[in-house]
């Protein structure tokens, strides 16, 4: 039997809490993955997932396929969860060292393993000092692997826009990691 389109589905969820779930079920690991790298917290992330496909839920029936992917929506959700959640909470953004970058090496290797630790910390500490909106666009370009197109749509933005960003994003992340490097360690402000 054939997977059943999100278009579909959508209609279905709209008088069908089942065609809704379908939906959670398909998308939960996503949305679960971008409020995690978001918070750094797994329980914060689990609530946060909870939230916004609560939202959606019960926003269903107002949803209109304006020709963007399901997921743009659930993402656009999920970015307006996060930032009140970082809102009513007072916290600055924290992603986890240790489960951001998937570990390749082998155990065999103890002194290429260390290395490349630090190097990771090195880059996520770099990362950490981007402003928000940057460390989003990361996330979803390189965590999520979502076109540009994609990212444009999520955050509101052209894919001009988000190309635009991107490159400001790659020079304030190179320069943070050279500040990072000689020990400057200052926080990468957003030049626009």
């Amino acid at each position: 039997m054939h997977e059943e389109s999100d278009s579909a589905l959508i209609a279905r969820a709209k008088v069908d809490s089942e065609a809704f779930g379908m939906l959670y079920e398909r998308y939960v690991g996503r949305i679960y993955n971008y409020t995690y790298y978001r918070t750094g917290s797994h329980q914060d992330a689990e609530d946060l997932t909870a939230r916004t496909f609560y939202r959606a839920m019960q926003h269903i029936v107002y949803y209109v396929d304006r020709g963007a992917p399901f997921s743009a929506y659930l993402y656009r959700i999920a970015h307006n969860v996060v930032v009140n959640w970082h809102r009513d909470t007072s916290r600055r953004q924290i992603i986890s060292l240790d489960d951001l970058v998937i570990h390749v090496l082998a155990p065999e290797e103890p002194a290429a393993l260390a290395e490349e630790h630090e190097e990771r910390a090195l880059l996520l500490e770099a990362v950490r000092r981007l402003a928000p909106e940057r460390q989003q666009l990361l996330i979803l370009k390189f965590v999520e692997q979502m076109k540009n197109a994609e990212i444009a749509e999520m955050m509101g933005r052209t894919e001009g826009a988000i190309k635009s960003l991107y490159h400001r994003t790659l020079i304030a992340l190179r320069e943070g990691l050279s500040g990072v490097e000689s020990g400057q360690g200052e926080t990468v402000e957003d030049k626009r």
